[in-house]
């Protein structure tokens, strides 16, 4: 039995990928590998809580990559608190089963406040002028000053948005080896996010993902030698899991803009631009790469029977679930929609709601992950023109979150040794149990 346990969440990787990653390969040739479902829907915060908890959304709360609050009207995306995850995760148990077991938890989403040991997360400082500075939240508090003093500023700019690069990465395996020097703990899960880049805005076997695979790779085997030195004497069992795949898409939908022009969307004007009216609008779509949450305002059984009707004959729309239906899925919940949208694997959602990219609301131009109320992987291009994000959602070309009916939607699960599991398909939610089962638990 291990005493020491590595688990890499990786967005996007795929068996098939590889090929192109010598470094990871040979990490894992000599263990177990096995085809990786994510539950419904596959994306971020869903399937890392899911991988963190053993559950699925209708148990552990986190339903999208965001949240619309009904008594507040206000929707907000990526929020940080791990409050939001309403079961125990890997380090909870943990510590339930044996105080001495720490673990550390290295970029997840939701991870401010969570009981892991130690844990490092993007937390910009809000001014009072309105301005943002670059900081990161840690566990033990002084953690990052002394990682800023070492390294800089973790480089949020090549975390998202148009200038994202493997710089982020670098920055997460250099300070994940000190961490692991220094605290040495028995579970060091890590998040590397440099796959979501290219294949979401290329194409998932673009060369541009093709070459990202050789980045990652690179940054893997870094990771590899320098927990070798972490953990001397005791070899940690790895375990890299495949948060989802991104499937090729050359159409996209907007839920938003035909809620509106059925008449049940609202906007208001601020200062010349359009903002959607969550309270009177008697129904508006919270968007989610291929996949939305469907709010109708009193639950209207009448508004719910349109909007299903309207939205089942989109083109790229795959299946309307009602709230009833949303119990075959995992995903009945009360923060979930009315209604859930699901795109087809070659389609995705756009959040856009106005007719006229002249009264596009200012946040739709820049990288503003938390006021848009969808996920805009737009947000990766760059209007030399406009000095801003494009309009164009049709420049995509990779995404994910529909329910993964084929092999081309599922991803892997790759460990170092074997024997660790079954090498069957195994769903996301399977992934919480291999891992505490390294502990006795």
């Amino acid at each position: 039995m291990p005493e020491y346990v590595v688990l890499l969440s990786v967005p996007g990787l795929r068996r098939k990928d590889l090929e192109h990653m010598p470094r990871l390969r040979a990490l894992t040739e000599g263990g177990d590998c096995a085809e990786l479902v994510p539950s419904f829907p596959g994306v971020t915060c869903c399937v890392q809580a899911n991988m963190t908890t053993g559950l699925p959304p209708n148990e552990h709360g986190v339903v999208a990559n965001g949240f619309y609050f009904r008594d507040k009207e206000e929707c907000e995306m990526w929020i940080a608190p791990n409050s939001c995850i309403q079961r125990p995760q890997l380090w909870d148990i943990m510590h339930g089963h044996d105080s001495r077991l720490t673990a550390a938890a290295w970029f997840p989403l939701h991870s401010v406040g969570c009981g892991a040991d130690v844990v490092c997360w993007p937390a910009p400082k809000h001014n009072p002028d309105g301005s943002e500075s670059l900081w990161c939240y840690s566990k033990p508090e002084p953690l990052y000053t002394e990682l800023l003093e070492r390294h800089g500023h973790f480089p949020l700019q090549h975390f998202w948005g148009p200038f994202a690069n493997i710089k982020s990465t670098q920055w997460v395996v250099t300070t994940a080896i000190e961490a692991a020097e220094k605290f040495r703990p028995n579970l060091f899960y890590a998040y590397l996010a440099h796959l979501d880049y290219a294949a979401q805005k290329e194409g998932p076997d673009s060369p541009a993902a093709v070459r990202a695979l050789g980045d990652l790779d690179s940054e893997i085997g870094r990771l590899d030698e320098g927990f070798a030195r972490a953990y001397q004497g005791s070899e940690p069992l790895w375990l890299v899991a495949s948060e989802y795949v991104i499937t090729p898409v050359e159409h996209v939908s907007y839920p938003n803009r035909m809620l509106r022009e059925a008449g049940l969307l609202t906007v208001g004007l601020e200062e010349g631009r359009e903002q959607l009216d969550f309270g009177a609008s008697r129904a508006w779509a919270l968007v989610d790469h291929q996949f939305s949450h469907v709010f109708v305002k009193d639950h209207d059984p009448q508004v719910c029977r349109k909007v299903f009707d309207l939205l089942s004959n989109c083109d790229g729309i795959a299946d309307v679930l009602s709230h009833d239906e949303l119990e075959k899925v995992d995903l009945k919940h009360p923060l979930s929609g009315d209604l859930v949208v699901i795109s087809e694997p070659n389609s995705w959602q756009a959040y856009y709601w106005w007719l006229d990219d002249c009264l596009a609301p200012g946040f739709a131009r820049a990288v503003d992950i938390h006021r848009k109320p969808g996920y805009d992987p737009v947000e990766m291009f760059w209007d030399p023109n406009a000095k801003g994000i494009p309009l164009d959602a049709s420049l995509v070309k990779g995404s994910h979150g529909a329910p993964a009916k084929t092999a081309e939607q599922r991803g892997v699960l790759l460990s170092s040794q074997r024997g660790v599991f079954v090498e069957r398909p195994l769903a996301d939610t399977d992934v919480a149990d291999v891992v505490l089962r390294q502990f006795g638990i």
